[in-house]
């Protein structure tokens, strides 16, 4: 009988530690903690779940952001004191009394020992109302912001597996970014104080995933073994930054036949033209004409020749795109010639290179052109979109083509050359300094007669002494191409969009 009484016993204190046990998870239980983010660094801050809501210390708040707490015991009230300024709680009541207003909370604070714990929302929705310092909780992300700090949201994804594989980042509110290249991967250096970043992303095609970088305020794409080139591109549209990214195969993958198949599958549709495979860049003046000549004797001829010359490495060495120049040395070529060669190349875009000059030494800044119509122009338009001729061809059949005077062959494509000029502009000003007025149209003549999206870029002043030093420098000219570059890379994305061949 002892035995039994004693077994018994054991089992009874067994099922009341079991209820114990089950009882203290349904009450309390700690939270993953917040992580606190203020110029003075990171720290984290604990939580605790209290009946399936998140609480915190109130103690640990006021410790952050120096506030008192004063307990009346009698009424068994809180409140929270802020230079001169309070809130008002109860035990039992989920609200609070905020410079006179109720605030709803999705819990009542409740007593944990010697410790008040309110819910996680009592931060934004009551101290930050009264507080002088921005407070700013991302309850998704754990973070609480604090201060005038810049964390942007950052997001990725992967839009096309490819190859060519495609990926987009997404930084907001819009901040800087310095785009490297390391083995095997691309880093995305943002300038902030740091980073919201959703989860890693998997990979697809040549990308083998999307991370945070090993540097703070950083992103890595991880390349795969196949990947072949890589290319990234920023830029700023409707206050978010937008980074852009391509990874090609290799050429051997490219030439690679495919292995054969059963049943052979019928013939492919043609494949669609690619939306740039010739471009004409155009340095201007040569020869005799050396265009500007700033007071250190820096000639405009030469400046455009050698960003030219970048250009044309950058574009075909990433992009394996044919580039043209109009003159590829110290030689006069006429305007309606530098016309010509581009037209006669079927080229699907014309860049002409310049720089300026101002009677005032104070001008200083890259400026952007595209052709502006006048009234003839715009009639040429009018009538190039309602007619075409019927020529007879071999067989008896006719082909039908849009007849245009030379002089006014840019008139069709206005709208995919202010849309260049606008990527020119944006990406140039994250390069180099621009123009108070950086965006602009004028009825250039060497503009005119181009047959294809055309712009032209004043790259700066040389009658200004600073930027007559700038535009002679091989880093400047460097920055002055990587923009031109990743401007062609946008525009690329843009007929790509609009499909226009």
């Amino acid at each position: 009988m002892g035995a039994v009484r004693g077994t018994a016993s054991f089992a009874s204190i067994s099922l009341v530690l079991l209820l114990m046990a089950l009882l203290h998870a349904q009450g309390t239980a700690p939270a993953a903690p917040l992580t606190l983010v203020s110029r003075d660094g990171r720290r984290p801050l604990a939580t605790t779940i209290v009946n399936g809501q998140e609480l915190v210390a109130l103690e640990d708040l006021a410790a952050l952001f120096l506030f008192d707490v004063r307990e009346d015991t009698l009424a068994g009230g809180l409140t929270v004191v802020y230079r001169g300024q309070s809130i008002v709680m109860s035990p039992g009541q989920p609200m609070a009394l905020v410079r006179g207003r109720v605030v709803p909370l999705p819990a009542a604070p409740v007593r944990s020992g010697a410790r008040w714990l309110v819910p996680l929302d009592f931060i934004s929705r009551a101290l930050a109302p009264i507080h002088d310092t921005r407070i700013e909780l991302r309850r998704e992300s754990r973070l609480l912001l604090v201060g005038d700090i810049r964390v942007p949201r950052v997001t990725a994804r992967i839009d096309a597996p490819g190859p060519p594989t495609r990926a987009t980042i997404e930084v907001a509110p819009a901040a800087p970014v310095t785009i490297t290249t390391e083995a095997g991967r691309l880093i995305a250096r943002i300038d902030a104080d740091g980073l919201d970043l959703s989860g890693p992303i998997e990979g697809a095609g040549l990308i083998e995933g999307i991370r945070a970088g090993e540097q703070p305020r950083t992103v890595a794409v991880l390349l795969t073994a196949r990947a072949g080139a890589a290319m990234a591109v920023a830029g700023e549209t409707g206050g978010v930054t937008r980074i852009t990214v391509e990874v090609t195969a290799p050429a051997a993958d490219a030439a690679a036949p495919a292995p054969p198949r059963e049943p052979a599958p019928p013939p492919p549709a043609p494949a669609t033209r690619p939306p740039l495979q010739t471009i004409v860049l155009d340095p201007g003046h040569g020869g005799d004409d050396a265009g500007v000549r700033g007071a250190r004797g820096t000639a405009e001829k030469d400046v455009t020749l050698a960003v030219a010359r970048r250009v044309r490495t950058l574009i075909e060495t990433r992009l394996g795109v044919r580039v043209i120049l109009t003159r590829g040395d110290d030689r006069a070529v006429g305007l309606d010639e530098r016309a010509a060669i581009a037209n006669n190349s079927k080229a699907d875009l014309f860049l002409s290179l310049h720089a300026n000059a101002a009677p005032s030494a104070d001008l200083a800044g890259a400026e952007v052109f595209h052709l502006r119509l006048d009234r003839e122009g715009e009639d040429a338009r009018r009538a190039a979109e309602s007619e075409a001729v019927a020529l007879p061809v071999l067989g008896g059949a006719t082909r039908t083509i849009d007849v245009m005077r030379w002089d006014l062959a840019q008139v069709r494509h206005v709208d995919a050359s202010a849309a260049l000029a606008a990527v020119l502009d944006e990406q140039l000003r994250a390069q180099v300094p621009m123009g108070s007025q950086a965006l602009r149209q004028a009825p250039l003549r060497v503009l005119t007669s181009v047959n294809m999206p055309a712009a032209l870029v004043e790259m700066g002043y040389l009658t200004n002494e600073d930027q007559e030093r700038q535009l002679g420098s091989e880093a400047f000219q460097s920055s002055l191409a990587q923009g031109i570059y990743n401007a062609v890379l946008r525009f690329r994305l843009y007929l790509e969009e609009h499909r226009v061949s």
